[in-house]
């Protein structure tokens, strides 16, 4: 046991750690009108190296996550502004709503900044991309 290497520390993967070499995909169907079960099996193999990045899966994940900033940012935004509305109508919890629709626009900077964040990274993996491919990219100014 002294020799295992098998630790888990949360969240969060370490890039010397083994990754599957297959990926197995099973599906399982029932048929009422014969009352039987067919399963079919697909094993698809991952030929990726460990030291190749897969720049397009990288930019794809920043681009969905800069998209669900914007709509964090627009939720929130959308919130506080309907908090707002409340805070005039209902006098009587008008501070509530006043507190609400502060917390909703902190929450919507945050998710724009966040969004900002991840298209920053997305043009940093485009960069990358080049690069790894040789393409020249002079940056002059900056």
């Amino acid at each position: 046991m002294a020799e295992e290497k098998h630790h888990h520390h949360g969240l969060f993967h370490h890039k010397d750690e083994e990754k599957p070499v297959d990926n197995v995909y099973s599906n399982v169907a029932y048929c009422g009108g014969t009352g039987q079960y067919s399963e079919t099996t697909e094993v698809i193999a991952v030929t990726t190296e460990p030291d190749q990045v897969d720049y397009e899966k990288e930019k794809k994940h920043h681009k969905h996550l800069e998209e669900v900033g914007k709509l964090g940012a627009a939720a929130a935004g959308a919130y506080a502004l309907y908090e707002k509305h409340e805070a005039k109508k209902d006098p009587e919890h008008g501070h509530r709503h006043k507190i609400e629709e502060e917390v909703a626009a902190a929450a919507a900077v945050g998710a724009g900044g966040f969004a900002f964040h991840e298209r920053h990274e997305k043009k940093e993996a485009k960069e990358e991309e080049e690069e790894a491919h040789g393409k020249k990219h002079h940056h002059l100014f900056g």
